[in-house]
């Protein structure tokens, strides 16, 4: 046995483990669930349940629900986000030193309670509500239970993670590109759409490619200050599961949530691939 053939054998020993891993925890998982939700109660393979995700009210309901929540959250998580990566790569000062040590802090606060914090926060009777009483003021918007309050909530848990990320690719940009783009009469649009984005293009997709994934597949948020109807998927599926027992019908729910998911990672390899094909 040659030495490259020992190698070769080494090394699928090494990843046989963790193969075995992701086979049993992800990928049967997958194949169950799909080989599920094409079963009727009868266990006869039909198209039943994908039928009727498509054309009850209620379901459709939730998944324009759910898809408007998480492209408007992408949305505005990344421009949010985009500008206080640029504010804190390209100024300095006493604010940014401050936005600096303090706006990681929601990513080490557990989701349940963020949402406990919002409930009393923003709900009808919270601290808000409170002070604009004191103030002779009893009109606070309906927040929480709502589709703002969803918002509230994506951009409070996914803000701080595309901040750092595009932060990183912002500060691998070198000054003296920018110094010498300035020199030579480059205006600030000019710069931000020649050379800020291009530099921090990619990083850009892999924020929008995880927090489409996080906010799509989120439960606890949804669950605790979501609206009653519509609601997100996976409130929705638990429930389907959970209270209405319907496991082949959740399954095609989950099936449904991970082809919207296998699009946005395709869209991503794909889009990756050409760029690197091009450099």
């Amino acid at each position: 046995m040659t030495k490259r053939t020992k190698q070769s054998i080494w090394g699928l020993l090494l990843v046989l483990p963790s193969f075995l891993v992701l086979t049993f925890v992800v990928i049967v998982p997958i194949v169950l669930a799909i080989n599920e939700s094409f079963q009727n109660s009868a266990g006869e393979y039909s198209l039943e349940h994908y039928i009727y995700l498509f054309t009850d009210k209620v379901s459709v309901g939730n998944i324009v629900f759910t898809l408007k929540i998480t492209l408007t959250s992408v949305v505005l998580v990344l421009l949010i986000s985009y500008i206080m990566a640029i504010y804190l790569r390209f100024s300095s000062g006493l604010i940014v030193k401050w936005i600096q040590k303090m706006y990681m802090i929601p990513m080490f606060i557990p989701s349940v309670i963020a949402s406990y914090g919002m409930i009393n926060m923003y709900g009808n009777h919270g601290w808000l509500s409170r002070i604009l009483l004191l103030f002779g003021s009893e009109a606070l918007p309906k927040l929480i239970f709502d589709y703002k309050g969803l918002i509230l909530a994506n951009l409070w848990f996914n803000i701080p993670f595309t901040t750092m990320l595009l932060s990183s690719a912002l500060a691998g940009i070198p000054n003296a590109v920018i110094e010498s783009a300035k020199d030579v009469g480059a205006s600030r649009v000019q710069l931000f759409l020649k050379f800020i984005v291009p530099l921090s293009y990619r990083t850009m997709l892999v924020a929008v490619t995880f927090i489409f994934m996080g906010i799509i597949g989120g439960f606890t948020a949804p669950y605790l200050i979501g609206p009653n109807s519509p609601q997100v998927l996976g409130v929705a599926m638990q429930q389907i599961f959970s209270v209405y027992q319907e496991t082949q019908l959740a399954s095609a729910n989950a099936v449904f949530m991970f082809v919207l998911c296998s699009f946005m990672g395709y869209f991503y390899i794909r889009t990756m691939i050409k760029d690197d094909k091009s450099h």
